[in-house]
């Protein structure tokens, strides 16, 4: 008789878990690609051998994107688009590593319509905790999509901004 105990969930794209370390000067030299999952077994046998974000230091941050996209502005998946950006400070702050996993779930879960446009999610550890979803575009079908099933999940205001602006395009 034949057992499912090996049968793996897989996931609809394949990921990459970075670490950005803030030791040295050049920032691309910073990047550390820690590992690649593609089932939801291996995301969560990372996720419990890895330091939640809130034990990084001050200026480290996690990535994660999906295979074959840098977790960098240059991209050409990442040049025409923008992100969903979360400040943390306060009392949420306490609550980032609950935050940047319910993102990190929803992102890989792929459970809304535009998954193609999302790129991946980046939290950093500074004085303002910030978690961003970035996307591949700014085309307002998408970007609203992906931001309204964010934030039936994160119940916390949030943002859309193009990389290198500092003007919201849009608020929820």
């Amino acid at each position: 008789m034949k057992t499912l105990d090996n049968v793996k969930h897989p996931l609809g794209s394949e990921w990459s878990f970075w670490l950005f370390t803030n030791q040295k000067k050049n920032w691309a030299d910073n990047l550390v690609k820690l590992a690649t999952f593609d089932t939801v077994e291996d995301y969560w046998c990372l996720y419990h051998h890895m330091k939640v974000p809130s034990e990084l230091n001050l200026g480290q941050e996690y990535l994660v994107f999906k295979k074959g996209i840098q977790p960098q502005w240059e991209d050409p998946a990442n040049q025409s688009g923008g992100r969903w950006l979360i400040i943390l400070d306060g009392e949420k702050a306490a609550h980032v590593d609950a935050i940047w996993l319910d993102t990190v779930l929803v992102l890989i879960g792929e459970t809304f319509e535009h998954v193609d446009d999302v790129c991946g999610v980046v939290c950093n550890i500074r004085a303002k905790h910030r978690i961003a979803v970035w996307m591949r575009n700014c085309k307002a079908k998408a970007v609203c999509e992906v931001g309204k099933k964010l934030r039936e999940h994160i119940p916390i205001k949030m943002q859309y901004y193009r990389h290198n602006q500092t003007k919201a395009l849009f608020t929820i």
